[in-house]
């Protein structure tokens, strides 16, 4: 389970650009992109009174996803592009821990940082990872499929979503939201570990 491919885009396009690296500031998302903030970023949302917590700081989707779509990473988004975990089937508050890839599998998870959330821009905030003390995602639901996707590519759209015989949604596949309990770097490779909520599984909802 490893970082495939990571992206980040300061303005509120729809696909964004590959990095090799990204970082991660507690409680705000990935420094410098559209998407950072304490309340919600996305357009479609910022009317809301009082404005929203911010649940969608890092969009993650696996590599097989994109795959089965003939997709790139950051074409529909994306920030971690991910390899070898079924993000679908992970509940919510799940923590993922990205991991150098020569760290010891059973090496234990180091003291949380205390200090707060920064700025909503967060222009005033660089909690990087430094040793051990790594960047810890959490998991809080599922992407909804929007019509964007359509007009990056006619009928993607469709391709996330599973439907019943009467058309009802009852699945979405377009990847996972999270926000930021631990900052750090994150980079391409990396060894992703997961760490599964203490109060037992509870199924994804759209966030």
């Amino acid at each position: 389970m490893s970082v495939h491919a990571l992206a980040l885009s300061a303005s509120h396009d729809f696909s964004k650009t590959p990095v090799h690296e990204i970082t991660l500031l507690r409680g705000l998302g990935v420094k410098g992109d559209c998407h950072l903030g304490v309340t919600v970023q996305h357009r479609s949302r910022l009317h809301i009174t009082p404005p929203p917590p911010n649940l969608r700081q890092v969009h993650l989707i696996a590599k097989e996803t994109l795959d089965e779509r003939g997709l790139v990473p950051g074409d529909i988004g994306e920030n971690v592009t991910t390899a070898g975990i079924d993000l679908l089937a992970l509940g919510r508050g799940t923590k993922l821990h990205f991991l150098p890839p020569s760290s010891p599998a059973g090496a234990p998870s180091p003291p949380l940082k205390t200090s707060e959330p920064g700025s909503e821009n967060g222009n005033d905030r660089d909690e990087t990872a430094e040793g051990d003390n790594h960047a810890v995602v959490v998991v809080q639901g599922l992407r909804n499929p929007c019509p964007q996707i359509d007009r990056f590519r006619a009928g993607l759209k469709d391709s996330f979503l599973v439907r019943d015989n009467e058309r009802r949604i009852v699945r979405r596949l377009a990847g996972v939201m999270g926000t930021v309990e631990r900052g750090g770097v994150v980079r391409v490779g990396m060894r992703i570990v997961v760490e599964e909520p203490e109060g037992g599984f509870e199924e994804l909802g759209c966030v």
